[in-house]
């Protein structure tokens, strides 16, 4: 009976193995298959181009906004009138309302989703940080949602979100307008982390505050994800409609204030020194003039002004709002031609950051406009802000960014100086993604830092030939990459939902696109694809099939195998020579015979005019990658062979190809420049180098 049941399970082991063996041998498993099951039925919003349809639409949303500031209890009122504009085809019977601040309420989930325990030792500010005496009293407290005549509008608050509950369904084309008052604690971003709050200094009892988030935001509404109202847990970050802004901000009357928006009331918040300077920033393009000095700053920061005055701007087409304030700045600026446009590049900083903000933070602004005007489009606003706020957090024409000297001197180490010159270009170009090219934040990270860190790159070497490049280069992705696979995801994950979120969002994609430009496409062609996707898409909504499917049409390259393998799966590249054959040729009645050469190595056993070479090449990783040779020949010189890619459609496990060569190779040596990010370099050479002399590769992939 034993023997009977041992057999029926080897049957029916064998007979399933067989059945999914069979089932995988009549599924096209290979990796040049085309993306048609991974990305969405192109229609008339949304081209196979990749381009927006002719019957595209996005919503609308102006705020005009009353903001007050109050130093003396950090805290924020804030009144509103949101008008929203339906242009989709649709009938919306609720609107939904982003409160981000709701992530810091005292009563938020997001601690508790958060896995914790215990160390054995812990810094007392980090104890002090995460065992409050009380949890901060944060979160936004609405105090009305009313229609325009008073009257109050149903809503309901679920967490970080409000859905309004309209009097009746907004029909396509129609607008709707309501008011939203509220008020909320700021938090101290420095004790009690966030994108957003305070700083506080006990020298003069100061803040500086950078302030973002600060009012209740529209959701964005299309036809990709209808409503997009995911909860905000406090990593993913955002998505917003693009809409003109009217906002007042009332600070104490000695505060220096920077903001989205072009100020209507220079005159009244600027003193008449200040304003000399200022016109004098407007027409400087080599070096940034100091509008507000650190002597004026230190004075000012001594004694607090008990009137207030009110900073007025407005911002045409912008996706959001910020603004930074304290008696503490210094101010300065210089002008930026932008193909005969200028635009300002600003920096707003405490003497804490000086001199390493005054001697680079304005600088670092002008070359990311430059650098991404270059392979973009033209900025199209008229500033750029780059703001001391110990953090790195973008958002439109301003930016808060980390850095402060580290010497004892009070000057600062070149580790510190490229930190905070890499988050600044980092901020700064996040003008470009996503404040202009609107990608969903929440869904899509990797589409906005991701292109944003590939750029970075390029700027930071424009900044500085020498630039020490963290992020973005192939060697510097392959710890990461050959890790533990149980905790890595593929680039197409929500990035609340992936362990490694830098390296997931941030390193490896910008990697991809690095590849993609310098070993695959070639830099003119990739330019001028990733050129047509900015340009398509600004000021609009993509998702990451318009940018795939854009990227191909203006190429006239076939990339679906690299979108595939680099952001569907977590394949890694690895490939070897698995061994080479050596062949003469001998002429016997006029056919021409080769004869194996079996001597050790690669020499011959006999001078040859012509060497042939039969090179086995394996692929021990899963993705497909060009194969990058470089021959040694016994005279010293060198010679590159590329094979593409497709070079591995027939098969994903070896291919051999045939060398031949008037001069006899000495030895053979796969990626030598580590543009592939190969995982494993011990079997790239052949004959296998020593260890101490293939060393100096393996020292560069372990960074």
């Amino acid at each position: 009976m034993r023997k009977l049941a041992l057999l029926l399970f080897a049957i029916c082991f064998v007979g399933s193995s067989y059945a999914q063996k069979a089932k995988e041998g009549h599924t096209n498993q290979n990796k040049f298959r085309q993306l048609k099951q991974e990305l969405p039925t192109p229609n008339l919003q949304r081209t196979a181009s990749g381009a927006p349809g002719k019957e595209y639409t996005q919503q609308q949303v102006d705020y005009k906004m009353d903001i007050v500031l109050d130093d003396a209890n950090t805290k924020i009122t804030g009144s509103e009138t949101i008008t929203y504009h339906n242009n989709s085809a649709d009938e919306l019977a609720y609107l939904w309302v982003q409160l981000d601040q709701n992530m810091r309420a005292a009563d938020s989930k997001t601690p508790d989703i958060q896995p914790t325990s215990l160390p054995k030792k812990m810094s007392k500010n980090r104890f002090e940080r995460s065992f409050p005496e009380k949890p901060f009293d944060g979160g936004f407290n609405i105090m009305s949602v009313t229609n325009t005549d008073g009257s109050k509008l149903s809503h309901t608050i679920n967490q970080t979100m409000m859905r309004i509950n309209l009097p009746k369904p907004l029909a396509s084309g129609e607008t709707f307008e309501f008011n939203i008052s509220w008020w909320y604690n700021i938090n101290n971003h420095r004790t009690q982390g966030g994108r957003s709050g305070y700083e506080h200094f006990d020298e003069n009892d100061n803040n500086n505050y950078v302030i973002a988030q600060f009012y209740p935001r529209m959701c964005v509404y299309d036809n990709v994800e209808g409503w997009q109202n995911d909860q905000f847990w406090g990593r993913s970050e955002f998505a917003l409609e693009f809409g003109d802004f009217a906002v007042n901000i009332t600070v104490p009357e000695d505060h220096m204030l920077g903001a989205t928006g072009v100020l209507q009331n220079e005159n009244e918040v600027y003193s008449k020194k200040e304003l000399k300077r200022l016109e004098e920033a407007k027409n400087t393009f080599d070096n940034p003039v100091i509008i507000r000095t650190q002597k004026e700053a230190e004075k000012i920061e001594k004694s607090k002004a008990k009137g207030t005055k009110t900073w007025k701007f407005v911002a045409k087409n912008v996706r959001d709002y910020a603004f930074a304030t304290s008696r503490k700045f210094i101010l300065d600026g210089m002008a930026v031609d932008i193909n005969g446009k200028k635009v300002m590049a600003y920096s707003l900083y405490s003497k804490e950051a000086n001199p390493l903000y005054g001697d680079h933070s304005t600088r670092a602004v002008a070359q990311t406009l430059k650098t991404y005007s270059k392979y973009t489009f033209d900025y199209p606003y008229h500033k750029a802000i780059s703001v001391d706020g110990q953090m790195g957090m973008e958002y439109p024409q301003i930016c808060f960014n980390p850095g402060r000297p580290d010497l004892p001197d009070g000057g600062y180490s070149d580790r510190m100086k490229y930190r905070m010159i890499k988050v600044t270009i980092h901020e700064v170009g996040h003008n470009y993604f996503p404040m202009i090219v609107n990608s969903d934040e929440r869904q899509w990270t990797w589409m906005d830092e991701g292109l944003n860190s590939y750029l970075e790159m390029l700027a930071e070497w424009d900044y500085d030939p020498n630039f020490p490049i963290t992020r973005g280069l192939p060697k510097n992705i392959v710890r990461y990459m050959s890790g533990d696979q149980s905790r890595i995801a593929p680039i197409m994950s929500k990035g609340d939902n992936v362990y490694s979120f830098g390296n997931n969002a941030y390193g490896k994609p910008a990697t991809a696109l690095h590849i993609l430009r310098n070993t695959i496409m070639g830099k003119e062609l990739f330019d001028h694809a990733f050129k047509t996707y900015a340009q398509r898409w600004m000021f609009k909504h993509p998702t990451p099939a318009d940018f795939f499917r854009t990227m191909e049409d203006a190429s006239g390259v076939d990339l679906d195998w690299f979108w595939r393998g680099w952001f569907y799966t977590t394949d890694v590249t690895d490939i070897g020579i698995k061994g080479v054959k050596k062949f003469s040729t001998k002429t016997v009645d006029n056919t021409v015979e080769f004869v194996e050469d079996t001597t050790d190595g690669l020499g011959f056993a006999n001078k040859q005019d012509k060497y042939h070479y039969e090179i086995t090449y394996n692929k021990p990783g899963g993705l497909v990658m060009p194969i990058i040779v470089e021959f040694t020949y016994k005279d010293g010189t060198k010679e590159r062979k590329t094979y593409p890619a497709q070079i591995w459609r027939y098969t994903d496990s070896e291919v051999t190809k045939v060398f031949s060569s008037s001069k006899q190779i000495e030895s053979i040596v796969i990626d030598p420049d580590l543009e592939t990010a190969d995982v494993d370099l011990s079997n790239n050479s052949f004959p296998k180098q020593k260890e101490d002399k293939f060393d100096k590769f393996k020292k560069q992939v372990k960074g």
